[in-house]
């Protein structure tokens, strides 16, 4: 089984697809601390309806960071209860790889949602990234990788990336709200620190994947902008 990256920033491994980082909940989060966002949930279940529906894999794994806030609500509650009836139908399995966020999820149970904190799927170890633990090779999120490009004229955007390396890949978050974090600037995952592999980065744009060539490479390309 060889990790095949997908433009909607998800990972297709045998008949598994994984994502990492949906955030379900952000809008009432932010509308707790007086910042109101219009609500992506619909978004979000579409667009991942219509992958499942194309790949048809047997099993969605969403390897942590299922929903946003620290402090369970019956608001949030609702939220994925409504997610999971719209995408249990489509698939066989469904698990949920804990993440840093995904506290009060053990209750998902009862939806037939497996939880669990790592998964192994024939050499590669699935976690969320937020915690080392031993292994050899790992998919994560957590990071939310993404990449500053600049142009000519000093234009400035920030894409999200996939990190592709031999014993690492790092998945960029599966909602349109994690704007990502510039790994060319800094780490958030402690991975990072301890593999420091020259990773290959795709940037998803559209239906296709820009691939960037090497990260040193690319480092090396910016900093002459």
């Amino acid at each position: 089984m060889e990790p095949k990256p997908l433009p909607e920033k998800a990972l297709l491994l045998g008949k598994n697809l994984i994502i990492a980082d949906l955030h379900l909940g952000y809008e009432i989060a932010m509308a707790r601390e007086g910042f109101y966002l219009p609500r992506v949930f619909h978004e979000v279940v579409g667009d991942l309806k219509g992958l499942i529906r194309r790949e048809r894999p047997k099993r969605l794994i969403i390897n942590g960071d299922l929903k946003h806030s620290f402090i369970p609500e019956w608001r949030e509650r609702a939220e994925l209860k409504a997610f999971f009836e719209e995408i249990n139908p489509l698939v066989e399995e469904i698990v949920l790889v804990r993440g840093n966020h995904d506290v009060g999820t053990l209750w998902l149970r009862e939806l037939g949602v497996e939880v669990v904190d790592e998964l192994e799927l024939g050499r590669w170890k699935l976690v969320h990234g937020h915690k080392v633990v031993e292994g050899e090779r790992f998919i994560i999120g957590h990071e939310h990788p993404a990449i500053r490009l600049r142009d000519e004229v000093g234009a400035i955007v920030k894409v999200p990336a996939f990190l592709l390396g031999e014993k690492l890949i790092v998945l960029p978050a599966f909602s349109p709200w994690a704007y990502g974090n510039d790994v060319l600037r800094e780490i958030v995952s402690p991975f990072l620190r301890f593999y420091s592999e020259d990773f290959r980065v795709l940037v998803p744009v559209g239906n296709e994947l820009l691939d960037f060539g090497r990260l040193s490479s690319l480092r090396t390309a910016l900093s002459r902008l």
